[in-house]
């Protein structure tokens, strides 16, 4: 028996007339709300070739995307890799048997993960600005990553806790039983056990990095929604130029959740745990 069975009931002939009647008008429904947003649009005149003749400007793109595309990728790669780094250093010390360790931890991700993303930012790049920490052309950058990687390796440090706590308690023992101190126990065993089965919720999370980074223009920092912004102010398209940063984000997020799943892939054909035990995220993006 499947756990699709297990979970729910098979639909019968009236429940599958219902299902498709619900898709049929849901459908209906999603046509009319976009043929109302493309009506508005056009009344407006967002849809008129003079909106949309600026893209197929090389100038467009060199001077206003790209280099937005450029600081939004920047920002979310240092940040992906701080994050996971400090995330994972976290987790393994909330499941510390140290008790001092495992309360600084503790302490360290309750805090970062209850304060705003973009007041870390803000309280960075004026800690750094004050202090001369970083160059002028370095500041923004510093404080959008700082922000990110705070907040973010809380995430993914309760993920890891969560991921080795939904593990059965026979693999901690079976750790125990052949020799292994209990921190080799949770590197060799329960760690990798963990991250395959929480790999999607972390996918999720590194999808909020990319998304967060956004947050960064309000301390100037040059990433796509910015650019968007003074593209669109500067060609009086800013309709248009949303949505084109809009697809931009959504191709970006695509390509990289499919990353993740060709790793999630080769992960699980190496022989660890399935995804399908992972518990949910204990948390988004704020």
């Amino acid at each position: 028996m499947t756990s699709q069975t297990v979970l729910f009931d098979t639909p019968g002939p009236r429940a599958r007339r219902r299902h498709t009647l619900a898709a049929v008008v849901g459908g209906v429904v999603l046509l009319g709300v976009l043929a109302w947003v493309l009506s508005r649009l056009a009344a407006r005149g967002n849809l008129t070739p003079a909106k949309w003749n600026p893209f197929a400007s090389a100038d467009t793109w060199t001077e206003y995307l790209l280099p937005g595309v450029v600081g939004t990728l920047e920002a979310a790669a240092i940040s992906i890799v701080l994050a996971l780094v400090l995330g994972l250093l976290l987790g393994m010390g909330r499941l510390s048997e140290n008790r001092p360790l495992r309360w600084f931890c503790s302490v360290f991700v309750e805090f970062f993960r209850a304060v705003p993303v973009l007041l870390m930012m803000i309280f960075a790049f004026n800690l750094y600005a004050v202090y001369q920490v970083f160059d002028s052309e370095q500041l923004a950058l510093a404080g959008v990553v700082t922000g990110l990687t705070l907040y973010n390796a809380s995430v993914m440090a309760e993920l890891v806790r969560a991921g080795v706590g939904s593990l059965p308690a026979g693999q901690r023992e079976a750790g125990l039983s052949i020799g292994l101190t209990a921190s080799q126990t949770l590197r060799s065993i329960l760690l990798p056990q963990a991250l395959t089965a929480m790999l999607p919720a972390i996918v999720g999370q590194l999808v909020v990095v990319l998304k967060d980074s956004a947050l960064g223009s309000i301390i100037t920092y040059v990433e796509l929604l910015a650019q968007g912004q003074t593209l669109g102010t500067a060609r009086a398209n800013m309709v248009p130029a949303f949505i084109v940063v809009a697809a931009i984000f959504i191709a970006i997020n695509y390509l990289l959740t499919v990353l993740a799943g060709r790793v999630e892939r080769r992960m699980r054909r190496r022989g660890h745990t399935s995804a399908k035990a992972a518990p949910a995220a204990p948390g988004q993006a704020g």
